[in-house]
């Protein structure tokens, strides 16, 4: 499958671009590149940002993200001027590097469950649990950005389960909703619980799951399989 991929810094930190739409003979002049120490600022806000959406949720108070970051909150504000403007960039932060590992692993696991496990378990280490505000209600989840970063997710994630399936590896009543569903439920915490006390057992838990995805199926799953297009329209 060949397929761009656009990066989390090019939706969250502009390249620098030239007008080519003045006079061609006229000398143009770039636009400046972010500071090497605002993009890192950035990033770290995202990062940050990521683990506090996982734990507490989309109102997750802004003090608590901006010291995680190691930054003040003027700094924040500065970047992301508001919580929805912060949650859409922390959204596509989180499908591309979620993207990018469902790639890695098509391109260099040989065995199509291996390449399956292989990305479950990274995408929970990418805190894929920092989508689920993509499911709500006031989410914005039409916006031209998250419409091509949620396609790609998509595609990449499909070609993976289909590629296990087509193999015999991987059961063939599911879907990749079950896949994405089971995998954000398992690597959030309890309501109450410490997110470090969850960590130790994610991957514990995850490949028991993938265990049951192994192909013959030794049960029968109620209902249909799921597909990503299934979950948006039935929660929002």
């Amino acid at each position: 499958m060949k397929r761009p991929t656009t990066s989390a810094a090019a939706l969250s930190a502009p390249e620098a671009a030239v007008d080519l739409s003045a006079d061609p003979s006229a000398e143009s002049t770039p636009v400046p590149r972010p500071r090497a120490d605002a993009v890192r600022n950035r990033e770290r806000i995202l990062v940050a940002a990521r683990e506090v959406l996982v734990e507490q949720g989309s109102a997750a108070p802004f003090d608590e993200i901006a010291r995680r970051a190691g930054v003040g909150n003027a700094t924040l504000y500065r970047h992301f001027p508001d919580r929805a403007a912060l949650v859409h960039h922390v959204v596509l932060f989180v499908m591309d590097r979620v993207t990018v590992q469902a790639e890695e692993a098509l391109a260099q696991e040989a065995d199509a469950f291996a390449a399956l496990c292989r990305f479950t378990h990274a995408a929970a280490d990418e805190r894929i649990g920092a989508l689920c505000p993509m499911l709500a209600g006031d989410f914005d989840g039409e916006h031209p950005e998250l419409i091509a970063a949620r396609e790609a997710l998509a595609e990449t994630v499909e070609t993976l389960v289909t590629a296990g399936q087509e193999a015999g590896l991987v059961r063939t009543d599911i879907g990749v909703g079950d896949l994405m569903v089971a995998l954000s439920q398992l690597s959030r915490p309890l309501p109450g619980i410490s997110c470090v006390a969850v960590d130790a057992f994610v991957h514990r838990h995850l490949q028991l799951f993938l265990d049951g995805l192994r192909a013959p199926a030794r049960s029968e799953l109620p209902g249909e399989a799921a597909t990503l297009e299934d979950l948006r329209q039935k929660t929002m």
